[in-house]
């Protein structure tokens, strides 16, 4: 780690610097079973992407205008989400993030409630094509 990122994350656990230094996730999905974006007060914008088989989350990928704070909780949304139901899904909340970041700051919590509002906004998305999918070719993002 250079002495420029290592002064920048002081005070970060080593967890937190992985999460928000993974950048496997960064991207769209061609053709997202869900999608949902959200745009903070302090600017920054998260536009999430949902892949879903059989009712469980299998794949997120997310594009971010953000911070590094912001990506951090959209990488620990993408552990703690991919894998469950779509109902385990709905239960994720900005707190579930703080707490599996460990050491995102107090004053930052917005992104992940950004990351989190814009999660429920691609549930949202995918539940109300499913049963309809002709219907996304015709839905505004």
């Amino acid at each position: 780690m250079s002495k420029q990122l290592s002064g920048h994350v002081q005070g970060y656990s080593e967890h937190f610097i992985d999460l928000a230094s993974r950048t496997s996730r960064l991207g769209i999905l061609a053709s997202p079973d869900g999608y949902g974006k959200g745009v903070s007060n302090c600017g920054d914008t998260v536009e999430l992407y949902l892949s879903v088989r059989d009712g469980l989350i299998q794949t997120i990928f997310f594009q971010i205008q953000g911070c590094l704070n912001t990506n951090a909780c959209a990488n620990a949304l993408s552990v703690l989400a991919e894998g469950k139901s779509i109902a385990d899904g709905w239960r994720l909340l900005p707190e579930d993030l703080v707490v599996y970041l460990q050491t995102l700051p107090p004053d930052h919590s917005h992104c992940a409630d950004l990351v989190v509002e814009a999660f429920h906004r691609a549930l949202n998305d995918y539940s109300a094509t499913r049963h309809e999918p002709w219907q996304k070719a015709y839905l505004k993002q």
